[in-house]
């Protein structure tokens, strides 16, 4: 059983970038957070970090302007109308995008979107932004988001090192409810704002 245990542990020591990436592509925020918490402990290597970092959420980004691009508009047609999305307000939503795309999606990269990050991507592939400015745009942003989030979590991890035995556990603890509360809010804010 110990053999099991440390054979599992090397494969995910040898593997971990390629982790990051996969793990990015399905929870690009936390896994970024988390890998510059464990960089902070000296687990992870800066260079290959970021890249499959970034990397793994550009293909994420890329996977939401496929779904946008190739049938959304169609579903959106016959379906909308169960959820309050008529063509028409598909339409205001198109005519926005298509003057301001550039703005969009920076902004959007740079704060996940407000909790809309998806479905920012998703409009993008139905208006069909040139695909060109979307992985420029796109890439630039994830540059800097990617950084900002390693930042973060890097400065956790430094201040994790710092505390001595169980109140580790509770530093900890309190960080995942802080962020946990921190999203709630948010959450609440966006649904009483109009958008």
């Amino acid at each position: 059983m110990e053999s099991i245990f440390n054979n599992a542990i090397a494969w995910i020591d040898a593997s971990k970038y390629v982790l990051l990436f996969l793990g990015c592509i399905f929870e690009g925020p936390v896994v970024m957070l988390t890998s510059g918490f464990l960089f902070s402990l000296g687990q992870l290597d800066f260079v290959p970090m970021y890249i499959a970092l970034v990397f793994g959420d550009f293909t994420a980004d890329i996977g939401w302007y496929a779904v946008g691009r190739f049938g959304t508009r169609r579903i959106v047609t016959n379906y909308g109308h169960y959820v309050g999305v008529t063509p028409e307000i598909l339409d205001k939503v198109e005519h926005k995008f298509r003057h301001y795309h550039e703005k969009i999606l920076i902004i959007s990269k740079l704060t996940m979107g407000l909790g809309f990050a998806f479905v920012v991507l998703i409009v993008a592939g139905i208006v069909k932004v040139p695909f060109k400015n979307y992985v420029i745009l796109n890439l630039l942003g994830g540059f800097v988001w990617t950084a900002f989030l390693i930042i973060i979590g890097f400065f956790f991890g430094n201040i994790y090192s710092m505390i001595a035995g169980p109140l580790r556990f509770v530093f900890a603890a309190a960080i995942l409810v802080l962020f946990i509360i921190a999203i709630r809010q948010v959450n609440r804010y966006l649904k009483n704002k109009e958008i």
